[in-house]
């Protein structure tokens, strides 16, 4: 496995399936990771995006970069050696073979060389090691030294390594295997000369237990342990000097700013300082700042491994801004809205927050007067919405040397004025094929003045109709003209507009069939006192033929009543079914005698003729006289 194959360029988001160290390059703008999982390492740039890879290197354990930026140095743990790589191209310089059984482990590049920790296998103390890059291995002299920490007791297990580019020559040193008291814990290694020299060493007089992570303060003679603790290193001795906010693990930027990873966050803080200056919500396991400070760059967890991910403005505190609008209002009504800003660095005295209102009438956003937050950084404004529905209320802060940029917003919902809006002719009653205009009135409004009429038949089978729409006149009226076929439901419309709510209004009119009942196999008509009646023979079976306006499974129900004592007596009703030419026979059989009297009318019975989408309807009676 000592061929190394460059991957091709992608837009992509770089991401890994385990890390095994990470590495800024300030000079060409590239982060560098470890990807033990894959057995290669990605080049980025500093949006976190993939740039470049390269693999071959077997057992991929921590990275470092030559003081130049022109040099990436990976231990690699599985083969024992240090790999130095072209940092701009990824190809492999050289290979440094280390001869131990667990490493090399950690890598840091300081005074020159890069220096690397691993542990001897048989008694599991941890150790530093060199690779000195001017030295030719052609020349006979070996580049590689081993065993260059003097403590006699060792650092347990492989030690973690960390360099301040303020303090070229230094090494902290921290003990990955803290069972073996009899081992340091951690230790400053001042490396810029011949020999190392051990400058402070964790002593057993000291409360500390185990170290996780260890980080050089830059310009102050202190390590961060574990992202927390603070320890101050004089006369070879450590001692507490502080600490931040608890955490797990920490990188400290050149400047001295520390983002430290708490739980699922990110949070960075002042030398010192015990308040974050920016908290970033990001579930991270591995930091590294860019050496300008200007961003972080974190690996945080995601499916199927780690994300790599820049968290920019890392100096600008987040401001926190509420906004609290009533949750209902009237229109035309002044309401009050409040919030409040604050932060957890101070803000200026002057901030001013921008407002805007986004309604119906200004879907863009209107801007309100801005207004300035009190001392305790609460504000209050009032506004009398005109618009009706959904009022936003934003509030807005611009940001300033600290702070960045913060909105927020609620809504409020705003009734709406109801119009007035009438329709005539309800419930009732025309003859069929009726001609009958209905007339709309609409009330004030704001600007909208238009109207739709529709008519909607009984029955189901045939759709809405729209008659007209159109705006109504200068008396708020506009008609539209329905043929009464059936019953009818007629329907006004007004959409609304920003300030005047929608409405919509009914009227059910009803209409009767159209019936007709004709006689026939009578022999001649004549009036019996002021009566006309069909004469027909007693013999004689005469026909009634009806005619009623069809709709499908209609009946028509016929009566039949006799004259008898000077009166009309019911004798029968019964229902015929229609033909689908709107046609109904009945032969009604011959009484054998003379001189009875008979009348019979067709009737449509809402409901029991079969359907409901007439109105009940009598047709007239018809008189017969059977006669000898």
């Amino acid at each position: 496995m000592g061929v190394a194959a460059a991957g091709p360029a992608s837009a992509v988001t770089a991401t890994i399936g385990s890390p095994a160290g990470i590495v800024v390059d300030g000079i060409g703008q590239r982060v560098f990771v470890g990807d033990d999982t894959n057995g290669r390492i990605i080049a980025a740039d500093y949006n976190g995006k993939f740039v470049d890879s390269v693999s071959g290197i077997e057992g991929i354990f921590d990275l470092a970069l030559s003081d130049d930026g022109t040099t990436l140095y990976a231990a690699a743990r599985v083969s024992h050696e240090i790999v130095a790589l072209d940092a701009a191209t990824l190809d492999i310089k050289a290979r440094y073979p280390v001869a131990t059984g667990i490493g090399p482990l950690y890598v840091e590049f300081t005074g020159g060389k890069a220096w690397f920790t691993y542990e001897d296998q048989s008694n599991g103390h941890g150790n530093l090691g060199s690779v000195d890059p001017a030295v030719d291995p052609v020349g006979g002299t070996d580049p590689v030294t081993l065993g260059q920490l003097s403590r006699d007791s060792g650092v347990g297990g492989g030690p973690f390594l960390d360099t301040d580019p303020s303090a070229p020559g230094l090494l902290a040193v921290g003990a990955t295997d803290f069972f073996d008291m009899a081992k340091d814990l951690m230790a400053v290694v001042d490396v810029s000369g011949a020999t190392p020299q051990v400058t402070a060493w964790h002593s057993g007089d000291y409360s500390l237990t185990y170290v996780s992570d260890i980080d050089l303060v830059p310009g102050l003679q202190q390590v961060l342990v574990d992202g927390t603790e603070r320890h101050a290193y004089a006369d070879g001795k450590f001692s507490a000097a502080g600490a931040y906010p608890a955490g797990q693990r920490a990188d400290i930027a050149p400047n001295g700013l520390v983002a430290q990873i708490s739980d699922a966050n990110v949070s960075v803080y002042r030398p010192g300082g015990t308040k974050p200056i920016r908290v970033y919500a990001a579930d991270a396991s591995i930091l590294a700042w860019a050496p300008d400070a200007s961003r972080i760059f974190a690996l945080v967890n995601s499916p199927g491994g780690y994300t790599l991910k820049a968290l920019t403005d890392p100096t600008l505190n987040v401001p926190s801004l509420t906004v609290n609008a009533p949750s209902t209002a009237a229109r035309g009504n002044r309401l009050t809205v409040t919030g409040k800003l604050s932060a957890t660095v101070p803000l200026p005295s002057d901030a001013t927050l921008q407002l805007t209102r986004t309604d119906l009438e200004s879907p863009k956003g209107k801007s309100l007067p801005a207004v300035t937050p009190k001392a305790d950084g609460s504000y209050t404004f009032t506004d009398t919405p005109l618009a009706g529905g959904t009022v936003t209320y934003k509030v807005a802060y611009a940001g300033d040397a600290a702070h960045t940029a913060v909105s927020a917003s609620d809504r409020v919902t705003v009734s709406h004025t109801q119009p007035t809006l009438t329709l005539n002719k309800n419930g009732n009653v025309y003859d069929y094929g009726a001609d009958v205009p209905f007339t709309a009135h609409l009330g004030s409004t704001y600007k909208n003045r238009t109207v739709e009429i529709w008519a909607n038949p009984f029955g189901g089978d045939k759709p809405n109709k729209l008659l007209k729409t159109g705006t109504v006149n200068s008396s708020g009226n506009i008609s539209a003209t329905v043929d009464m076929t059936r019953d009818m439901e007629v329907t006004a419309v007004f959409k609304g507009d920003t300030r005047i709510a929608p409405r919509t209004v009914k009227s059910t009119a009803y209409a009767r069939v159209k019936v007709s009942t004709a006689v026939s196999k009578h022999y001649k008509t004549a009036k019996i006192g002021s009566t006309s009646y069909h004469w027909i023979h007693k013999s004689t079976d005469p026909l009634l033929t009806t005619t009623m306006s069809y709709y499908k499974g209609r009946k028509q129900r016929l009566d039949l009543q006799v004259h008898s004592g000077g009166k009309w007596h019911s004798a029968d009703s019964e229902y015929f079914a229609l033909g689908t030419n709107g046609k109904s026979a009945v032969r009604l059989e011959a009484p054998g005698k003379s001189g009875i009297k008979v009348r019979t009318r067709s009737v449509y019975v809402n409901g029991s003729s079969g359907d409901t989408v007439s109105s009940t309807t009598y047709g007239s009676w018809k008189y017969l006289y059977f006669s000898s």
